[in-house]
C-alpha cells in the first residue's frame, strides 16, 4: 500500500467516522434510557422474594455502536439455584412491567422485547453464574463478553470497531442469523482488538490464508474445522466465529482488497439496489438461454433463523435430485419475502428457485448394470430386464458389462416438480409440511412474475457480484 493511497484510507475512514459516530446528544439520550430502565428493573426486583441484579450489555453498553442504532439490551441475572422455569417466569413478570406494551419472544427462553422512549429494548433474563464456563443457556455467556470487552476496548477501538461494523455491512457479511452466516458484533469487536484497529485489519484480512485462529487468552488449541477460529476468551470450547460462512470470510478478504487498492465511502455506504422488473429477468434469461424453475409456496410460520436453515436443506435437496435425473442445474437460490407480522408470520411466501441447463430430456435414459463376470449381481440384472419387452432396449453388452436403455421417468423439470416424487429428497420438514398443503411450479417465463414481489432478490441473482 503506498503512502498516498494509506493517506486516502485515512480520509475516508475519517469521512465514514462522520457519518456513523454517535453524537454526544445522542449518546446521552441512550444513557438516560438506559439508566431509567435499569431503575424500573431494580425496582421490580425490590418487589419479589428473588434477588438479582440488572446489566447492560451489547454494542451501546460498550461504545461500538453506529449512530442511528436503537438497541439497548438488558440483562437481568438470577441466582443458580432458581429453576428454568422460575427464571422463566419472573423474567417475563419483571419484563412485562418494565415494558407493559411490550411483546413476548423466544432465543433459548423466552424474553421480553418492546420500546422505550424511541429505543428498541430486549429485556432478557440469565443465570449468575461464576464463569461462562458454568453456564447454564446461552445467554449466560453474554454478560462476561460484555466485561471482557469492557476492559479492554478504548475510545479509540470503539471508534474503530464502529467503522469495521459499518464496512462489513457495507459489503454484506454483518450479521450472525442464520440466513447472513455473517460476523457477529463480538467477533467483530473482538477481531478489531486483535489487530490493533480497523486499517491494520484489513490488511491482515487481505492475505488470510483460510483456516485461520486467534486465541486472545491462549487457552490452547482445539479442534475446530471452520475458516475462522476466534476461541471466545471468556469460553475455551467455543469458537466466535462458527456461524460464519467460508463465503463471508473470502467476501471480507475481497473487499479488504478493494479498500486497499482504491479506499472509498462507497464500499461503506453502497447504493441501493432497486427491484429488477419482469421486462429486465426476461432479457436475462433470453441471453443466457437457460431454463428457471421455481417452487412457491407460503412461507411457514417461523422466525427467520429457523426458516432459511430449512430453505437451504430444500434447496439442497431439489437441486441434487435434478442434478441426479440429469436437469443440469447451473446456480440456484432461495428467497422470501416479508409479511410485516413481526411475531405471528415473520415471512409471507417463499421461494426455491432453480436455474436450469436442461430443459428436456429424452424419453429414454442409459442404465448400467455390472460386469457380466460379477455372475450373481449380472445374472441377476440380465433376468430382470430380458423379458421387459417393448419398453426397454436390452439387455446388451458395452465393453464388459450389460446395459439397458429403458424409458425416463421424468423428461421434464416440470413433470417432477409437480410429482409426488419431489417428496422423496430431503425437504426441511416445515417446508415440506407447506408444500404437501400447496405450492406453484413455474418453468420459464413464468418466473417473471415473481418480479413484483421479489425483484430485489432477482436482481441479486442475475447481477451477482462479490
Amino acid at each position: 500500500m503506498t503512502t498516498e493511497d494509506a493517506d486516502e484510507l485515512d480520509r475516508v475512514v475519517a469521512d465514514v467516522r462522520e457519518r456513523i459516530d454517535p453524537s454526544s446528544a445522542e449518546r446521552a439520550r441512550l444513557a438516560d434510557a438506559a439508566a431509567a430502565l435499569t431503575g424500573r428493573v431494580e425496582e421490580a426486583l425490590a418487589d419479589r422474594s428473588v434477588t438479582g441484579d440488572v446489566v447492560q450489555v451489547g454494542s451501546t453498553a460498550r461504545g461500538t455502536w453506529l449512530a442511528g442504532d436503537r438497541d439497548i439490551d438488558l440483562f437481568v441475572r438470577f441466582p443458580e439455584s432458581l429453576s428454568r422455569e422460575e427464571l422463566e417466569r419472573y423474567g417475563l413478570e419483571i419484563g412485562r412491567e418494565v415494558l407493559p406494551d411490550g411483546h413476548e419472544e423466544f432465543a433459548e427462553h423466552p424474553y421480553v422485547k418492546g420500546e422505550y422512549d424511541g429505543f428498541d429494548v430486549d429485556l432478557v433474563p440469565c443465570y449468575d453464574v461464576p464463569a461462562a464456563t458454568d453456564i447454564q443457556s446461552a445467554v449466560d455467556r453474554t454478560p462476561f463478553h460484555n466485561a471482557y470487552l469492557l476492559d479492554r476496548l478504548d475510545d479509540s477501538l470503539a471508534a474503530d470497531v464502529r467503522v469495521f461494523k459499518r464496512f462489513l455491512k457495507g459489503i454484506g457479511a454483518y450479521g450472525s442469523d442464520l440466513r447472513t452466516k455473517g460476523f457477529s458484533g463480538y467477533l467483530a469487536e473482538l477481531l478489531v482488538l486483535e489487530y490493533g484497529g480497523f486499517e491494520s485489519l484489513v490488511e491482515a484480512a487481505a492475505d488470510w490464508h483460510p483456516p485461520v485462529e486467534h486465541d486472545p487468552e491462549s487457552h490452547g488449541s482445539r479442534s475446530f474445522s471452520d475458516p475462522l477460529v476466534v476461541i471466545d476468551p471468556t469460553d475455551p470450547v467455543r469458537n466466535v466465529a462458527a456461524v460464519l460462512s467460508a463465503e463471508n470470510v473470502a467476501r471480507l478478504q475481497h473487499y479488504a482488497r478493494e479498500l486497499l487498492d482504491d479506499p472509498r465511502e462507497e464500499l461503506f455506504f453502497p447504493p441501493a439496489r432497486t427491484p429488477m422488473t419482469a421486462e429486465a429477468v426476461a432479457a436475462h434469461l433470453d441471453r443466457r438461454g437457460t431454463v428457471p424453475v421455481a417452487l412457491v409456496f407460503d412461507a411457514p410460520a417461523v422466525v427467520e433463523d429457523q426458516l432459511y436453515p430449512q430453505l437451504e436443506k430444500s434447496l439442497d435437496g431439489v437441486v441434487s435430485e435434478l442434478d441426479r435425473r440429469g436437469f443440469e442445474p447451473l446456480r440456484a437460490t432461495t428467497f422470501a419475502s416479508e409479511s410485516g407480522e413481526e411475531r405471528d408470520a415473520p415471512f409471507d411466501r417463499a421461494v426455491v428457485f432453480v436455474e436450469l441447463s436442461v430443459a428436456t430430456l429424452p424419453t429414454i435414459q442409459r442404465h448400467d448394470g455390472p460386469p457380466v463376470y460379477v455372475r450373481q449381481h449380472a445374472t441377476g440384472f440380465f433376468e430382470k430386464y430380458a423379458d421387459a419387452g417393448a419398453d426397454v432396449y436390452g439387455p446388451f453388452l458395452d465393453g464388459d458389462r450389460y446395459v439397458v436403455e429403458r424409458d425416463r421417468e421424468f423428461t421434464t423439470a416440470r413433470a417432477f416438480l409437480e410429482s409426488d416424487a419431489l417428496f422423496d429428497v430431503a425437504l426441511g420438514a416445515q417446508v415440506q409440511a407447506q408444500l404437501e398443503e400447496s405450492y406453484t411450479v413455474l418453468v420459464g417465463d413464468e418466473v417473471l412474475s415473481l418480479a413484483d414481489e421479489f425483484g430485489t432478490d432477482l436482481r441479486a441473482y442475475f447481477e451477482p457480484r462479490p
